[in-house]
C-alpha cells in the first residue's frame, strides 16, 4: 500500500543519517523526505474516498486520517525547508544537524504511523514515541535550561500517557463487566458502543485527563510554556503544529469511540478543562514579557477553545476543525518567526524588541499577520471556526460558558495586542547590521499564510468534504 511510504521513507532516512551523512546533506535529505510525504498525503486526499483497512485492520485510512495527513506533512515540509535554509546560510549550525535530522525523521515516521493506526494501544505507543523522539530535539545545543525543559517535557508526557494507559485498562474492564468482548480496535469500538458503567466512566476520566496533559490543557499544562520557550524555533513549531495534532487525533479517536457511552461525562470534563485552560492562559499572557512564552500561552488558550468545541459537539464540530487547522499554521508561522527575531535581537524579551517593521520587515509582517490570525480576526479560518463554536454555545443554551468565553477572549486580545504591536511598530531601540532578508527565507511562512487565508475565504471541495466527514464522526450534523 503506497500510503505506508509515509512511515517507511522517514524511517529509512533515520537509519541512513545514523550511519553517517554530513550535516548539510542530512538537511537536504530531510527536505526531500518531507517533500515525498507531503506529496503522498495530498495524493491520499485526492484518491481515497471510503475508509480502507490493511494489516489485519491495524491500519485504517478514513476521513480523520486523510485530513490530518494533509495538514501535518505539508507543515513538516515547511519546517524542513526552514531548517535547510538555516543550515545552508549558517555553517555553524551544521555540526549538530545529523542528530537533528535523525530524530526529526523518527518523529515524522511515528506521527504518520499514529495517524494511520486503528488500535488504541498502537496510538498510545506511537504518541509516546513522538515524545521520545522530540525530547533530544528540545535540548538543542545543550544549554542547562533546555535540558531541564526537555526532562520536564518527558516527565509530563510519561505521566499523561500513564494515565491514558490506566484509563484504557479501566475501559477494557468496563466492557468485560458489561458482558461485551474487550477490544481496542477503534472501528470495532464505534460499532459496539460500549455500555456505560463505573469502570468505563473512570476510564474515560483518566484518558481525557492524560490526553489533556499532552495537549497542554489544565491542570497539567506547566510543561508547555517552558518547553516551547527553550526548544529551537523549528522544534517548537514541530511540537505546536505537528505533535499537538497527533495528540488531538488520539483524543478524536477516543471521542469517536466513547462519546455515545457517556456523553454528559465527556462534555462536562472537556468543558471544565477548556475553560480553566483559557483562564490560566489569559492571566499568563497578561503577565509574560517573553514572546515565545506568549505564543505558548496562546497555544494553551487554543487548546482550551478546541476542548470547548469538542465538548459542545453538534454544529460546533465543523468550526472546531477549521480552528484546529488554522491554529496549526498560525503556530508554525509564529514560532519560525520568533527564531528570526531572536537571531537578530539575541533576546525574547518583548520590552527590548522594537521596530521590527523597520529592522526585519518580513518578520514584522509575519508576526503582525500571525498575531491577527492568532486573535481570531477575519479573513482567517480561525475567525470562522471561533464564530461557529460561539454560535453552537448559544444554540445549546450554554450562556454562562458563552459569556466566560467572550470575556477571556477579549482580555487575551487586549493583553496580546498591548505586548506584540509595540514590538512591530515601535521605534528601534538599537541599530543592528543585518543581511537583507530574502523571499526564499520567508517562503515556508508565506505558504502557511496562504493556507491560513484560504481556510477563511475558500475551502477546496475535497477538503470541505473531509471536514464534513470528520465533523460527523465527532457528533456533528
Amino acid at each position: 500500500m503506497t500510503i505506508l511510504a509515509l512511515v517507511v521513507a522517514p524511517s529509512i532516512l533515520a537509519v541512513l543519517v545514523a550511519l553517517g551523512i554530513s550535516g548539510r546533506k542530512a538537511a537536504l535529505l530531510l527536505l526531500g523526505c518531507a517533500l515525498l510525504t507531503a506529496g503522498l498525503s495530498v495524493a491520499a486526499v485526492a484518491r481515497v474516498t471510503a475508509p480502507a483497512f490493511t494489516f489485519e485492520n491495524l491500519v485504517r485510512v478514513d476521513a480523520t486520517t486523510r485530513l490530518f495527513l494533509v495538514v501535518v506533512n505539508p507543515i513538516f515540509l515547511g519546517i524542513s525547508s526552514y531548517v535547510w535554509y538555516r543550515v545552508h546560510t549558517t555553517p555553524a549550525l551544521r555540526g549538530g544537524m545529523r542528530r537533528f535530522v535523525a530524530w526529526a525523521a523518527v518523529f515524522l515516521a511515528s506521527t504518520n504511523a499514529l495517524l494511520l493506526a486503528n488500535h488504541l494501544l498502537a496510538l498510545w505507543m506511537l504518541l509516546e514515541l513522538t515524545a521520545l523522539a522530540a525530547t533530544p530535539l528540545v535540548v538543542g545545543h545543550g544549554h542547562v535550561e533546555s535540558r531541564g525543559a526537555a526532562l520536564r517535557y518527558l516527565l509530563f508526557s510519561t505521566v499523561g500517557l500513564g494515565l491514558v494507559a490506566l484509563g484504557f485498562g479501566c475501559l477494557s474492564r468496563g466492557m468485560v463487566a458489561s458482558g461485551q468482548s474487550s477490544t481496542f480496535f477503534v472501528d470495532r469500538l464505534i460499532e459496539l458502543r460500549p455500555t456505560a458503567n463505573a469502570w468505563s466512566r473512570l476510564g474515560l476520566c483518566l484518558v481525557l485527563l492524560g490526553l489533556g496533559t499532552k495537549l497542554g490543557l489544565a491542570p497539567m499544562y506547566s510543561w508547555l510554556p517552558e518547553t516551547y520557550d527553550q526548544a529551537p524555533p523549528a522544534v517548537a513549531a514541530m511540537l505546536g503544529a505537528v505533535q499537538f495534532n497527533a495528540a488531538l487525533v488520539v483524543l478524536f479517536r477516543v471521542v469517536q469511540a466513547y462519546r455515545a457511552t457517556s456523553p454528559a461525562l465527556v462534555a462536562s470534563q472537556l468543558l471544565a478543562m477548556g475553560l480553566v485552560s483559557m483562564l490560566v492562559s489569559t492571566v499568563s499572557i497578561i503577565a509574560t514579557r517573553n514572546i515565545k512564552r506568549l505564543i505558548a500561552y496562546a497555544a494553551i488558550n487554543h487548546a482550551g477553545v478546541i476542548a470547548i468545541g469538542l465538548a459542545v459537539g453538534g454544529s460546533a464540530t465543523y468550526g472546531l476543525l477549521l480552528y484546529v487547522l488554522s491554529n496549526a499554521f498560525i503556530k508554525a508561522i509564529l514560532f519560525l518567526t520568533t527564531g528570526k527575531i531572536f537571531a537578530h535581537y539575541k533576546t525574547n524579551d518583548t520590552r527590548v524588541i522594537s521596530g521590527l517593521i523597520h529592522d526585519l520587515p518580513y518578520s514584522g509582517v509575519f508576526l503582525m499577520v500571525g498575531t491577527i490570525a492568532l486573535l481570531g480576526f477575519p479573513p482567517f479560518g480561525s475567525f470562522l471556526g471561533e464564530l461557529l463554536i460561539l454560535s453552537a454555545l448559544v444554540g445549546s443554551g450554554r450562556m454562562l460558558t458563552f459569556a466566560a468565553f467572550c470575556t477571556l477572549i477579549t482580555m487575551t486580545f487586549v493583553a496580546t495586542g498591548r505586548t506584540v504591536f509595540p514590538m512591530i511598530w515601535g521605534l528601534s531601540k538599537e541599530r543592528h547590521e543585518w543581511p537583507r532578508q530574502t523571499l526564499l527565507a520567508g517562503l515556508p511562512k508565506l505558504t502557511f499564510l496562504l493556507a491560513l487565508v484560504g481556510l477563511g475565504i475558500y475551502i477546496p471541495p475535497s477538503v470541505n468534504t473531509l471536514l464534513q466527514a470528520v465533523a460527523r464522526s465527532l457528533g456533528g450534523p
